[in-house]
């Protein structure tokens, strides 16, 4: 299995052939390179580290400096690693996007955008109360408790609350084009997350 850190650059569009439009996300990924690698014997589970972003050392702190140097890597703003993964990866080897080719089938999860407090008609797609006759109930959930049985609010009823801004995996993203000379990624689809937010591009077994 294959994995890459990638920045969402933004959507874009490509006319194929037959004229029809094909809606794409641009990843930016890579180079990553490799910073640790995790053995079942040792840390109990296998896994592969990946850098991503570089930035100045000024904005690091001296153990993640001296975690990188000791990588033989430079200064980077992302460190993840990626579990049962990496097979055949050593320290500093470095991830591109040419590890990827166009048809690949992959899963990538990010951050969703945060939506801040939403009510049950946006948070959870509950239907509207009547707007005549009256009814001051448009967008209330209505009632969530009998007041005989169960006399109270049971757990897990959907309410408001806090929406997005939570881990999101899309899987069955295809890879439309790599464009390795720039570092790009194509990908048919939308894509979790807002633009500039950071990815992890797997192959989706």
């Amino acid at each position: 299995m294959t994995a890459i850190l990638a920045k969402k650059v933004g959507m874009t569009q490509r006319f194929l052939e037959d004229g029809r439009v094909e809606h794409v996300t641009v990843l930016e990924a890579g180079p990553c390179p490799v910073t640790a690698i995790r053995d079942a014997q040792r840390d109990g589970y296998t896994a592969v580290q990946l850098a991503f972003g570089a930035t100045k050392e000024k904005h690091l702190s001296k153990p993640e400096l001296g975690h990188l140097k000791k990588a033989g890597a430079s200064a980077h703003r992302h460190l993840v690693e990626f579990r049962d993964e990496g097979e055949g990866l050593q320290m500093g080897d470095t991830v591109t996007v040419e590890a990827f080719t166009a048809g690949d089938r992959v899963k990538i999860s990010g951050t969703s955008k945060g939506k801040g407090f939403q009510g049950t008609v946006k948070r959870h797609n509950f239907k509207r109360g009547p707007k005549t006759h009256g009814s001051h109930n448009y967008r209330a959930p209505g009632s969530i408790g009998a007041s005989a049985w169960p006399a109270r609010v049971m757990k897990g009823i959907r309410g408001p609350g806090q929406m997005g801004a939570a881990r999101v995996t899309q899987r069955g993203v295809t890879v439309v084009d790599v464009i390795s000379s720039q570092n790009l990624l194509l990908v048919r689809g939308a894509v979790p997350g807002a633009k500039g937010g950071l990815v992890e591009v797997r192959t989706d077994a």
